[in-house]
């Protein structure tokens, strides 16, 4: 492989004097030199198992993608263990030295692998540092950690494969125990690594799930801090989708609730108020938590907030905030808030079909409960905004029994006012597959 380098008169090369009119050399890299993989000069050359030499950051990825061979002979792997070249790279080092007058920057020595006992050695003097309450001596600890972890995606894979998650789960909680305002910084930083450091183990979950690391995370979401705030906003999400043991603990802890409702208030940070989405839902979906705060949620505003959010929200957003609206809808008033609002009716058939089978099922059974309510306002205005249609359509495709059955019944339903009304043209409609 020839690359080309060009002489300039400012050279990057500790001020020598190049030649004054550029010129253009053509420069071959030995293929020896290459990786097999990026076909790149090698700057971490690593030997696998079957006797072939790659640059570490491009093996490393490839194994990361799921592949299991080596690339050049495609043998299984027995192992992956990576074993450094040092031959092969100080070859490369010495031949860039010997090309540095054609702008060749000598490649520098890798720094020695992270390892597994590099992980367990750190874990073992933060635990220490915890139970001491020495918060200097862990941000030390903290600040090797963010080190490693900007070094490479292997390390940062292997941080979070070998327990380290945990240890400072443990820890937030330990030093939230003794004093949040105090340990302010200390307890910043941790929440930082745990948000990359997910999914978390059952006992890891159950640290950061206590009332003294709710309590702390609550403190967090009262501030100003955006960055921090989504920090907190996906831990939370992360306790409260794994287990419902947390969200009977999270309901409990004073002014959260209304926190998560500001949030998703706050367009200044999209996925801190998609989090609380998540989180609120989650809450909701938890028959006991419902019974207690769902009539809390309704005064907080949170009706009006998910359906003015659903105006111009995301498939992902649009779900959660569908969802806390099913929820919500179970409840009386609940179901009247929603009739209330203008935009009830015409969000609800828009989602249907454009967002996920997951939307589509939130939206057909809200329009349900709705069209249940006796004076048939909510099917009339469905069937002015295309409901008759939508739902037509979507018995063409797959979607649940409950679904269907209920896209069923409101069709019934709906047939009685559609002869009166006229607001669309059925003859498009005659040829479709009857599914009800």
């Amino acid at each position: 492989m020839a690359f080309f380098w060009k002489r300039h008169r400012a050279s990057r090369l500790a001020g020598k004097k190049l030649l004054s009119k550029q010129t253009q050399i053509e420069l071959t890299i030995p293929t020896h030199f290459r990786c097999p993989i990026s076909l790149d000069l090698m700057k971490d050359p690593v030997t696998l198992s079957t006797g072939i030499t790659y640059d570490r950051e491009s093996i490393e990825k490839w194994i990361r993608d799921g592949n299991q061979t080596c690339p050049v002979t495609n043998q299984l792997l027995p192992s992956f263990d990576q074993i450094p070249n040092h031959m092969i790279r100080r070859m490369i080092q010495d031949w860039c030295v010997e090309n540095r007058a054609h702008g060749i920057e000598r490649i520098p020595t890798p720094r020695t692998p992270l390892t597994s006992f590099d992980i367990a050695e750190i874990c073992s003097k933060m635990m220490a540092s915890a139970s001491k309450g020495d918060e200097r001596k862990f941000l030390d600890l903290v600040e090797q950690v963010h080190i490693w972890a900007n070094e490479s995606e292997h390390n940062k894979d292997l941080i979070k494969d070998n327990g380290l998650g945990y240890v400072l789960a443990a820890s937030f909680e330990s030093f939230s125990s003794l004093s949040y305002e105090k340990h302010e910084d200390l307890l910043k930083e941790i929440m930082f690594l745990l948000t990359w450091m997910f999914p978390l183990g059952v006992e890891g979950r159950s640290k950061l799930g206590s009332i003294e690391s709710l309590r702390c995370m609550t403190w967090f979401l009262s501030g100003d801090d955006l960055l921090l705030k989504k920090s907190c906003a996906l831990t939370l999400k992360e306790l409260v989708s794994t287990d419902q043991t947390h969200v009977n603990v999270l309901i409990n802890i004073d002014g959260l609730l209304e926190i998560l409702v500001k949030l998703i208030t706050t367009p200044d940070c999209p996925s801190a108020r998609k989090s609380s989405f998540a989180v609120i839902y989650h809450v909701l979906s938890t028959p006991i938590a419902r019974r207690k705060v769902s009539s809390r949620f309704i005064e907080l505003g949170v009706v009006e907030t998910s359906l003015e959010a659903l105006v111009e929200a995301d498939k992902g957003l649009s779900e959660m905030a569908l969802g806390v609206l099913n929820c919500l809808s179970d409840s009386k008033e609940g179901k009247e808030r929603m009739q209330k609002h203008a935009l009830t009716v015409p969000l609800l058939v828009k989602k249907i079909l454009r967002v996920s089978s997951l939307a589509t099922d939130f939206c057909v059974s809200m329009l349900w409960k709705l069209s249940n309510n006796g004076d048939g306002n909510a099917l009339v205005e469905a069937v002015h905004v295309g409901a008759f249609q939508k739902l037509l359509l979507m018995l063409q495709v797959n979607c649940s029994e409950e679904t269907k059955l209920k896209a069923t019944e409101m069709l019934k339903l709906m047939n009685q006012y559609k002869n009166k009304l006229d607001c669309f043209d059925s003859a498009h409609y005659k040829y479709l597959r009857k599914s009800y």
